[in-house]
């Protein structure tokens, strides 16, 4: 700069000095936007609200169970889960597959139990083909085994059974637990 004649030097000063009011202006102009609170939207341009997502045909009377403080030494535990088909009509159960390793479910019906079944890329994820009548109940028996993870796995857990059918969104069982050693 020193070799900048004077005239040249003051044009540069004046760019730099208008820029940086420039800057500061938007900045000042975007906090009040910011700050200035938001009129709500007339009734008719208003979103409309989200619709819940229909239930798919299977439903669980309870779909989540907590064992509660559990033993790592002490080994594996396992709750059944009543399912039903609350549907008029009959639903075919593809598949049951889990979140994590250390939990298989198993499909119970009067007739047969189907599985274990596991977490998918752990095994096989076999389809099912299990049809359950209108108003029929089965059940699903989760065991989950604590010690899977070795010391890693001390601490709360939460795992997912899901239920894949033929007439719509999946049943998802869920079940926690807090693993102690």
């Amino acid at each position: 700069m020193e070799t900048m004649k004077p005239a040249t030097r003051r044009t540069m000063y004046g760019l730099i000095s208008l820029t940086a009011v420039a800057i500061a202006v938007g900045v000042f102009v975007s906090q009040q936007k910011a700050a200035k609170p938001k009129a709500a939207a007339p009734a008719a341009q208003a979103a409309p609200a989200a619709k819940a997502a229909p239930a798919g045909p299977l439903v669980a009377a309870k779909p989540s169970y907590d064992f509660g403080k559990i033993s790592m030494a002490a080994g594996k535990v396992s709750h059944k889960y009543w399912v039903s088909n609350e549907s008029g009509a009959p639903v075919t159960i593809n598949k049951i597959y889990t979140s994590c390793m250390c939990t298989e479910a198993t499909l119970i019906t009067p007739s047969r139990k189907k599985g274990p079944f596991g977490m998918p890329g752990h095994g096989v994820a076999p389809t099912i083909s299990e049809p359950v009548a209108p108003g029929q109940a089965v059940q699903i028996e989760v065991v989950f085994d604590p010690a899977a993870h070795g010391p890693s796995g001390v601490g709360p857990i939460d795992r997912i059974v899901t239920i894949d059918n033929d007439r719509g969104r999946p049943l998802e069982l869920q079940m926690a637990a807090l693993v102690r050693p």
